[in-house]
């Protein structure tokens, strides 16, 4: 008995020990996060407290999903025995196969493969451009492809014609003919936004998974990730943790007004599918490239062909030139833009366009959306001399 009246004193004593303790430690906070983040529950019990957000995404889910479409892409048979014929004229390195990954090839957005005998094919999505049918999409979609059938949200099949592309920015446009008064976006200004914002991403992933939308935030701004791979690639990539994911290519990434914030495009990944963040074209950039596109066509990004040196006291001192600001013109590229232009080794090149040129960088800043047509004033320091050389753009010789 005495054993028995020792055992339940210990029991009574334990259990009195736990509650103290129980109600000295802190219960264990438990966050809870929607698919969507119209609310976010948090509560120490799940579900005792509802916290919603000052907005949500239907209405702007509603309005991008009428806009994007789905694009089926291929290349012609005669296409394809071109290029492959094309590829083994060429000299290449056994090291370009091995190690020449492309970013947007098969573990990224493009959904791209082979048919029997060798037609490059995709998948991807697009965003309409205009009420007549214009769409903007990635050059990594359509690029390639000579037969291109767009998929509408109301599940309209519609062939579609490449109007233009710019490799440089991975952008194309493509169009349809159907009924006027198409649904549109309007477009966000993606300079003023901020990182931390809510945005939507709306696209056809994995080809099948049509019409879907996700959401994340604005995570940075301004990229520049060397993965187009073009000599004037032009790359201020809006990175967001927005879903993505293969099939998204060409999609639209949304404000949370509802307003078209940029064109998704790459995804960062040691797996091919979506690994935490992706990148979109900004609409500054996509808007000025689309218009131009439309308006001319495929656009070829070209470059002058200069090599030398940022002036600074050291090259003033060792090539006798007589500015202390600009880029020193060491040599040129054979029949480059420059030298047919009459440009000469030794000049110091002070303006671009009436743009004081100080680095090298400042060229390329200036002139990274010319292209092959366009006109260029360049101020050079010739001696003690100043003088214009108009310079006409023109494709590769």
């Amino acid at each position: 008995m005495k054993n028995l009246l020792s055992l339940i004193l210990a029991g009574i004593v334990g259990g009195i020990t736990v509650i103290g303790v129980t109600q000295i430690m802190p219960k264990e906070e438990l966050v809870v996060y929607n698919q969507s983040p119209q609310a976010t529950l948090v509560g120490h019990q799940l579900g005792t407290e509802s916290v919603a957000e000052p907005f949500d995404f239907v209405k702007a889910s509603e309005h991008a999903t009428e806009v994007v479409v789905h694009i089926m892409a291929e290349e012609s048979l005669a296409s394809a025995r071109k290029r492959q014929e094309e590829s083994r004229r060429s000299r290449r390195s056994p090291f370009d196969d091995f190690f020449g990954g492309d970013f947007f090839g098969n573990d990224f957005f493009g959904q791209d493969y082979f048919r029997g005998h060798g037609q490059k094919n995709g998948s991807g999505s697009g965003v309409i451009f205009s009420k007549d049918g214009y769409i903007v999409t990635n050059n990594h979609v359509v690029g390639f492809a000579d037969n291109i059938l767009v998929t509408l949200q109301d599940g309209r099949e519609v062939k579609a014609t490449k109007i233009g592309t710019d490799p440089s920015t991975d952008l194309a446009v493509i169009k349809i003919n159907v009924e006027t008064n198409l649904p549109t976006l309007d477009f966000a200004d993606s300079d003023d936004v901020k990182v931390g914002e809510w945005v939507l991403a709306v696209g056809n992933p994995f080809s099948y998974l049509t019409s879907t939308v996700t959401a994340g935030i604005i995570s940075a701004k301004g990229r520049d990730l060397d993965i187009i791979s073009e000599d004037k690639s032009i790359e201020e990539f809006l990175q967001t943790d927005a879903v993505v994911n293969p099939g998204n290519s060409g999609g639209a990434l949304v404000s949370k007004e509802g307003k078209l914030l940029g064109i998704n495009t790459a995804i960062a990944t040691p797996t091919g599918v979506y690994a935490g963040y992706s990148f979109a074209i900004p609409s500054n950039l996509v808007k000025r490239v689309v218009f131009d596109i439309i308006e001319n066509g495929d656009i070829e990004r070209v470059s002058l062909g200069v090599l030398g040196y940022d002036v600074d006291q050291s090259v003033v001192e060792e090539f006798g030139i007589f500015s202390d600001y600009g880029f020193y013109v060491d040599s040129m590229e054979r029949k480059s833009i420059a030298q047919l232009s009459g440009m000469l080794p030794g000049d110091v090149i002070i303006e671009v366009d009436n743009k004081k040129v100080e680095k090298f960088e400042d060229i390329v800043e200036q002139m990274k959306y010319n292209k092959a047509g366009d006109t260029v004033k360049i101020k050079v320091k010739r001696k003690k001399e100043e003088k214009v050389i108009t310079v006409k753009l023109r494709k590769g010789l």
